[in-house]
C-alpha cells in the first residue's frame, strides 16, 4: 500500500512507509528510550532493538573489528612487510587511481614514514596503462626493491605479478572478486577470494590494509616492540569506504563512524586542504565523504594525473596539500563539464535502445574512461537497472558498470571474460570494469543482458521511495538533526532518514546556483522550512514547484545543516514531491 496515497510521485515512483511491525517497532522504542519519535522510527527501520540501542548510537572498533587472521594469507602478509621494515628492504606500493587505491596508498605510506621507512609510490594511467597492474610497471618496480604492495588492485593480475617473481616478492591487498586461480603471489589477501567464506566481503580495499597494519601491530607486539597509532588513520579509511560505496554495516559502520571523528580533528593536511578548498564549513559527514572530498580525490585518477589523489592523502606539507588540492579541484571541474557532455550523449543512446531491459548501456566515440563509471551511475540511478557506458577508441572500448541491489554485475563480467566476449572484466557486485574489442560489442552486451535478466534484472520500474514517517516543520529542529546524524553514518545498504513533510504550502521559490531551487514552505500553522531541491530541473519536479500555482504538496526528503555566514539552519534536502490532492 502506498504511502500517503502517492502512487506515482513527481518522478513516478510509489512511496512505501514504515509497515505495522516497524511502526509498533519505533513505538516500543519511544516508550523504552524516551528518544524522538523519528530517531526510534529510523532504528526501527534499521532493525535496531531496544537494549542495544546505546551500542548502536556509538559503535566501536573494539567490539566490532574483525580478527585479522580470519582473512587467508594475513598472517604471511603481515610477516613479510614486518620483515621488509626491518631488514630496510626496498618497497614499493603499486595502488588503483580511485580513492580506495589512493587512500590504501597513503595508509602504508604514512605507516611507513612513521617507523623511518620511504616507500615508492606507483599508480597506473588510466588511459596509458589501464587498471591494475601491467607487465612492464611490474617488471620495472621489480628491478628496483624487493618488496611490492598491491592495493585494491592485483587479484586477477596473474601474468604481472608473474613477471615480479624472482626479483621481489609480490603481496595482495585487495577487495576485487577473484577467480577460481590466484596470482603467483607471496600472499593475497581479499575477502572476496572464491576460497573465504564472505563474512567480510564488504570490505574496501582500505579496510583490509587497515586489517593488515592490525596484524602488523599484534606480531610486533609480540615481538616487543610498538607500532605506530592505527587510530589515527581511520580518516583514510573512512574515506575509501563513502567513497567506494561499501556497505555501511558491520564494522564499516564503526570504521566511518571513528573515521569521521579523526576527520574532524583537522590533522591530515590532505584531507584539511581538500575541505578547506571545497569550502566546507563543518566537520565531514559520510554524505560529504561521498560527494564533496572522494570526487576531487579521484579527479587525478579520471583526467589528470593518475597519482595525485593518492599522493595528497599522504601529503605531510601544509603548502603541498594545498597546491595539490586546488589542482584536484579544478580537475573536478573539467571533470564535470567531460561528465556532462558524455552524459548527454549516453542518455539519448540508452533512451533510443530502450530503457526497460534488463542492460542500460550506451557506447560512443572518444568518451573519456576517467567518466564513463560515473555516467554509468547516474544511468543506474535514472533506470534502476545495471548499466554499462563503454569509450570506443580504436579496435577496443574500456567502460564501467554499476548495479542495482540484488544483482551481482561483477559476477557477471567475469563471466563474459571468461568465456571469450571480453578482452579482459572483473569488479565486485555493485561496480565492474571492462575492456571489450569493438567488433564484440554488441554479442557482448546482449550477452550481459541475458546473465543479468537471470539474476532478475529489469523487471521493475522505478524504485520505490522509502521513506521513514511523517515530520513536521515544527520538530525539524537542529538537536533533531544531531540525534538523527548519531544512528549513522548512512550510505550504501544504510539509506539516510527521508521523512515526508504533508500538506506544505509553497511560500517562496527561487532558482540559485547551477540550476538548484530553493523553497520556503509552510505547515499554514505559522510554521517555515527551507528547501533545496539540487539539479532541480532535471526532473518534474522543479518545474512543478516554481510554477506551483498555489497547489500544496507532500515534500519527501532528508534533513540538513545549513552553514552561512557561520549560522546553522535546519533544511530540507529535497528527494521527491507529490500533489497533496494525491491523497485518499
Amino acid at each position: 500500500m502506498s504511502y500517503l496515497g502517492v502512487e506515482s510521485s513527481l518522478t513516478g515512483r510509489r512511496w512505501v512507509g514504515p509497515g505495522p511491525e516497524q511502526a509498533r517497532q519505533a513505538e516500543a522504542l519511544v516508550q523504552r528510550t524516551g528518544l524522538p519519535n523519528a530517531l526510534c522510527a529510523v532504528l526501527a527501520r534499521l532493525g535496531v532493538e531496544a537494549g542495544a540501542v546505546d551500542d548502536y548510537l556509538a559503535p566501536t572498533l573494539r567490539t566490532l573489528l574483525p580478527d585479522p587472521r580470519s582473512l587467508k594469507d594475513m598472517e604471511r602478509a603481515a610477516a613479510r612487510f614486518l620483515q621488509a621494515v626491518r631488514g630496510r628492504e626496498r618497497i614499493a606500493v603499486f595502488a588503483d587511481y580511485d580513492v580506495d587505491g589512493g587512500a590504501s596508498a597513503a595508509l602504508l605510506i604514512d605507516w611507513l614514514r612513521q617507523v623511518g621507512r620511504p616507500a615508492t609510490l606507483y599508480v597506473p594511467d588510466r588511459i596509458d596503462e589501464g587498471y591494475g597492474p601491467n607487465v612492464p610497471a611490474m617488471t620495472a618496480l621489480a628491478a628496483e626493491h624487493d618488496l611490492i604492495l598491491c592495493v585494491d588492485c592485483g587479484t586477477l593480475s596473474h601474468e604481472p605479478i608473474a613477471a615480479a617473481k624472482g626479483a621481489a616478492d609480490v603481496v595482495v591487498l585487495d577487495h576485487h572478486l577473484g577467480s577460481e586461480t590466484l596470482p603467483e603471489a607471496l600472499a593475497v589477501v581479499n575477502p572476496n577470494r572464491q576460497d573465504e567464506d564472505g563474512a567480510l566481503a564488504h570490505l574496501c580495499a582500505a579496510a583490509v590494509v587497515f586489517l593488515m597494519l592490525v596484524e602488523a601491530g599484534r606480531q610486533m607486539r609480540e615481538a616487543g616492540a610498538q607500532g605506530p597509532d592505527l587510530m589515527a588513520l581511520l580518516d583514510l579509511v573512512a574515506l575509501a569506504t563513502v567513497a567506494d560505496v561499501a556497505p555501511l554495516k558491520g564494522v564499516n559502520r564503526a570504521l566511518v563512524h571513528q573515521g569521521l571523528k579523526v576527520m574532524a580533528r583537522r590533522s591530515r593536511p590532505g584531507l584539511v586542504a581538500l575541505s578547506d578548498v571545497a569550502r566546507l564549513e563543518r566537520a565531514p559527514s559520510s554524505y560529504h565523504l561521498g560527494y564533496v572530498l572522494g570526487p576531487r580525490v579521484n579527479a587525478g585518477g579520471r583526467i589528470g594525473k593518475a597519482d595525485l589523489g593518492a599522493r595528497l592523502l599522504a601529503c605531510e606539507s601544509e603548502h603541498e596539500a594545498r597546491a595539490m588540492a586546488e589542482q584536484l579541484d579544478i580537475l573536478n571541474a573539467e571533470r564535470r563539464e567531460i561528465e556532462t557532455a558524455v552524459r548527454a550523449a549516453a542518455v539519448a543512446q540508452a533512451e533510443e535502445r530502450g530503457l526497460d531491459g534488463p542492460l542500460v548501456w550506451a557506447a560512443g566515440e572518444g568518451w573519456h574512461p576517467g567518466v564513463v563509471g560515473i555516467v554509468a551511475s547516474r544511468l543506474k540511478e535514472q533506470t534502476n537497472r545495471p548499466s554499462i557506458v563503454i569509450g570506443l577508441e580504436g579496435d577496443e572500448g574500456k567502460g564501467s558498470g554499476r548495479s542495482v541491489p540484488g544483482v551481482d554485475l561483477g559476477a557477471a563480467i567475469q563471466r563474459l571474460a571468461s568465456e571469450g566476449l571480453l578482452i579482459k572484466g572483473g569488479g565486485h557486485k555493485m561496480a565492474a570494469g571492462l575492456t571489450v574489442a569493438r567488433e564484440k560489442l554488441e554479442p557482448a552486451m546482449a550477452r550481459l543482458s541475458e546473465l543479468l535478466e537471470r539474476q532478475g534484472a529489469g523487471q521493475g520500474g522505478p524504485a520505490d521511495l522509502r521513506l521513514d514517517g511523517v515530520l513536521m516543520p515544527g520538530a525539524a529542529t537542529l538537536e533533531l538533526c544531531e540525534q538523527l546524524e548519531r544512528a549513522g553514518p548512512y550510505g550504501a545498504a544504510v539509506s539516510g532518514p527521508r521523512f515526508v513533510l504533508p500538506d506544505m504550502q509553497i511560500r517562496f521559490a527561487k532558482r540559485v546556483g547551477q540550476g538548484h531551487l530553493k523553497l520556503t514552505v509552510s505547515d499554514g500553522l505559522g510554521t517555515n522550512l527551507d528547501a533545496i531541491l539540487f539539479s532541480a530541473f532535471d526532473s518534474p519536479i522543479g518545474p512543478a514547484l516554481e510554477d506551483h500555482k498555489g497547489t500544496r504538496f507532500h515534500l519527501a526528503g532528508k534533513l540538513d545543516v545549513n552553514f552561512w555566514q557561520g549560522r546553522s539552519t535546519v533544511q530540507l534536502r529535497l528527494d521527491d514531491a507529490a500533489p497533496a490532492s494525491t491523497e485518499g
